[in-house]
């Protein structure tokens, strides 16, 4: 491997990398947009281990954008990331696999003493529901950069208020 492969190498896994953090931010933020512009045209996503729906990524994020208002307040972190590019004979090509470890803490809405929504328990930042599992990400390479084409979660475990 020459010194510009192992460099364009490097590149491509810190991009990557920047992708998987810019899908956490957007769903912790709840920036839907954001969320949509990190998918391939004709990109889908997977909830359906963890209790959700299958779609075309700008319908996952309309159905995120619902179902997260349940949760005002929310965590994720992605971690374990284990990035296998696709090898054409010891040069990067444009697709690659990741699978990344994730743990999502978050806050039930709750009504305030003053009747508004506030997040969590009154005065308690404590985490109301916490979830952990695996994403497997697939990504290709466009124009502007690596995209998500699919992800998948795969949740293992959850703790809820009831538990």
């Amino acid at each position: 491997m020459t010194q510009r492969v192992a460099l364009a190498t490097v590149l491509d896994r810190l991009a990557i990398d920047a992708v998987i953090t810019g899908y956490a931010v957007a769903v912790d933020d709840g920036a839907w947009s954001d969320y949509g512009a990190l998918f391939t045209p004709g990109g889908r996503a997977d909830y359906q281990d963890a209790g959700g729906v299958e779609g075309p990524a700008e319908e996952i994020a309309r159905w995120l954008g619902e179902t997260m208002r349940l949760f005002p307040v929310r965590q994720h972190l992605i971690v374990n990331r284990r990035i296998d590019l696709e090898d054409l004979g010891g040069y990067t090509g444009d697709r690659a696999e990741v699978l990344a470890d994730y743990l999502n803490p978050m806050c039930l809405a709750r009504k305030a003493d003053n009747g508004s929504d506030a997040p969590g328990r009154a005065g308690s930042p404590t985490p109301d529901f916490v979830t952990g599992g695996r994403y497997a990400f697939e990504l290709h390479r466009a124009e502007s950069g690596w995209l998500i084409h699919k992800v998948t979660v795969h949740e293992k475990w959850r703790r809820t208020p009831d538990a």
